[in-house]
Order: structure tokens, then C-alpha cells, then sequence
């Protein structure tokens, strides 16, 4: 299968197998940083495909299942908390996405990143600026790269319930920043992130 989907039309990618690669969880405080590769089979399209900040979580939920049914290759890989704290999170997203691609089980010859720039792949890859939008290859990773990064929040709530990381996902609202200054860093918070990082020099007895 080497056809882009109908909606490539406006690009001049004939002859290519296409994967569309995306990431979830760049401004999180918490967890790792996701990031997804998928392959569409043109003979089983998949309706209502889109970025999926604007889904609801119960169509993403169905969604993200028919993808791994139907798409003719996905994978989802990420790098962890402790690897962005050392890489920084655009290296640690840019990892994460090429992982991601390699573990495909079959090799495209194009990647279609969204955002403005690419991870470093030994294939051809070029970023869509709101591609998560615009490619049905990139919001179907986009698709996997969140509920996968749900899914492994709320396996940490289990761990860590003081947090509340099945209501904000490891995101700096009101709520995380009053719970983390209440009970202190866990191992898997971010801590080269600001409010991280400025509550461990404060307080260098906070748990960690």
C-alpha cells in the first residue's frame, strides 16, 4: 500500500507510505511525554478523524480502538520523566516520536510530524504545522498519543491518589500546585519544571 489518504491531495506525496506521528504531553508536571506513529489503510478509512484536544474522551476512547484495528500499522512509545528532566521535554517529545516510528511494524517511507520541526529518522519527514487537524494520519496519532497518556495517569493516580492526577493529568492547574505543595514532589514529577524546581530549591527537605 503506498497511497496517501484522499485529504493529501493538496501535497505531492504519491508513491509514499505515509505515517503520521504526534505527541501528548509536553506541559504536564508529571509522567512521561507520549508520542504516537500510524499508518491508514486506505482500504478501511476510519470517519471522524481530528485533532484530539477537540474530541470528547468517550469518541477518542472509540476511535483509538478502531485505529489499532484498522490502521495498517501503529505504535505508541514514550520517554520518561526522568529522561525529559535530563534531555529537556522538545528532545525528550522529539525521542519519543522517533521511537515511536521505528517500532512500526511496517516501514513507511514518509513521516508527517505535526508542529514545526521533525525528530532526526533515517526516513524522510517533514512537519505540518496543525497537522493533528489537517492529516487523518496525524490526528489518528494524535488520537493514540492521548489516550495512551490518559491511560497512564490515571494508572499513577492509583499509585499517588494524593495528587488528583485523574482530574488534571499531571497539567499545573490550581489544584496540582496546592497538592504538590502539600505533599511534596513525587518520583514522578518533572523536576526540571519551573514550579517543580522552584518548590525543591525552597523547601530542600520536600519529599522527593
Amino acid at each position: 500500500m503506498k497511497k496517501p489518504s484522499a485529504s493529501l491531495a493538496l501535497f505531492d506525496y504519491q508513491d509514499e507510505l505515509i505515517c503520521g506521528v504526534d505527541e501528548a504531553g509536553r506541559g504536564p508536571l508529571a509522567g512521561a511525554v507520549y508520542a504516537a506513529a500510524v499508518i491508514l489503510d486506505p482500504a478501511r478509512p476510519i470517519d471522524g478523524l481530528r485533532d484530539s484536544k477537540k474530541l470528547s474522551e468517550s469518541r477518542r476512547e472509540a476511535l483509538a480502538l478502531q485505529i489499532k484495528s484498522d490502521a495498517l500499522a501503529w505504535s505508541v512509545s514514550f520517554c520518561t520523566e526522568a529522561e525529559i528532566d535530563e534531555l529537556n521535554i522538545l528532545q525528550a517529545s522529539m525521542l519519543a516520536m522517533r521511537r515511536a516510528v521505528e517500532a512500526l511494524r511496517v516501514p513507511p517511507t514518509l513521516a508527517l510530524v505535526d508542529g514545526n520541526r521533525c525528530p532526526v529518522m533515517k526516513i524522510r519527514s517533514e512537519a505540518i504545522v496543525q497537522g493533528d487537524d489537517k492529516v487523518p494520519e496525524i490526528s489518528a496519532a494524535s488520537i493514540l498519543a492521548k489516550t495512551a497518556r490518559d491511560a497512564a495517569l490515571m494508572a499513577l493516580h492509583q499509585q499517588f491518589p494524593m495528587y488528583g492526577f485523574d482530574q488534571h493529568k499531571g497539567y499545573p492547574t490550581s489544584l496540582h500546585l496546592e497538592r504538590l505543595r502539600l505533599h511534596g514532589v513525587s518520583p514522578v514529577h518533572r523536576k526540571s519544571y519551573a514550579p517543580v524546581r522552584e518548590l525543591l530549591d525552597a523547601c530542600p527537605a520536600v519529599p522527593r
